[in-house]
């Protein structure tokens, strides 16, 4: 027997205030009674021998370690820009900003 009733769908619309039409009463009420068997589906597939995981598969540190290596001089960064003034790289200005 469901325990979602068109009558607690409506109830349920009241306390959230959503205003609910008869089709929509209609659909959510097989909907959330899917639902509330799935729930209890899965309740009794959880016993206290099986130990709750937030996880299906142990979580581990996939970084790397941090090594410093070689970097560019401001030389050899620049050396290839269209365009560079005072070290650094030169571009148009945007959003009609003059600078």
């Amino acid at each position: 027997m469901s325990e979602i009733t068109p009558e607690l769908v409506r109830h349920l619309g009241v306390l959230a205030r959503i205003q609910l039409s008869d089709e929509e009463v209609q659909s959510l009420t097989g909907q959330l009674d899917a639902i509330v068997d799935n729930i209890a589906k899965v309740s009794e597939v959880a016993t206290p021998d099986v130990v709750a995981t937030s996880h299906p598969i142990p979580l581990q540190n996939v970084f790397r370690p941090d090594v410093v290596g070689d970097t560019l001089t401001r030389d050899q960064a620049l050396q290839n820009a269209p365009d560079q003034a005072d070290g650094r790289f030169r571009v148009t200005a945007i959003l009609g900003e003059e600078q």
